[in-house]
C-alpha cells in the first residue's frame, strides 16, 4: 500500500478529479495548503529584501494499492501540469507542483474494522 501525496495548483483540482473518477481512483482526500517551492524565495522591494507571500496550493491524499500507484500518479501528472499558452504570465510554468509517494504501513476502515489492503 502507498499514499500519494499531491501538491497542485487549486485551479487545476477539478480536472485532476475528474481523470482520477475516469480512472477509477474515486478516494480521494483534499485540503487547501499554502507555500511555495522554486518560485523566489525572496524579493527586491522598494530596495529591500522581502520573502514573498505563500501560495495558495491544493493538497491531495490518495491510499492505493500497489496495482494503482502507476494509474495514480500519471493521471495527476497529465491533468496537473500547465500549458504554457494557457497561462498569463509566462514565468508562471514554475508551480505546477509536486507529488511524493510513500510506504503506507496500514490502512483501517473504522466502520468495519478492516485493514490493509481491504480497508482501501
Amino acid at each position: 500500500m502507498k499514499l500519494i501525496t499531491a501538491i497542485i495548483r487549486e485551479t487545476k483540482l477539478d480536472q485532476v478529479r475528474e481523470a482520477l473518477i475516469q480512472n477509477e481512483i474515486e478516494r480521494i482526500t483534499v485540503s487547501r495548503v499554502s507555500g511555495h517551492g522554486r518560485q523566489r524565495s525572496e524579493e527586491i522591494y522598494r530596495g529591500r529584501k522581502v520573502v514573498p507571500n505563500l501560495i495558495p496550493k491544493i493538497k491531495l491524499e490518495i491510499a492505493v494499492n500497489e496495482a494503482f500507484v502507476d494509474i495514480t500518479v500519471q493521471t495527476i501528472m497529465e491533468a496537473a501540469k500547465s500549458n504554457p499558452e494557457e497561462l498569463d504570465d509566462p514565468a508562471e510554468v514554475v508551480g505546477d507542483g509536486k507529488i511524493w509517494i510513500t510506504h503506507l504501513e496500514e490502512c483501517i476502515r473504522i466502520r468495519t474494522d478492516e485493514r490493509g489492503s481491504e480497508a482501501i
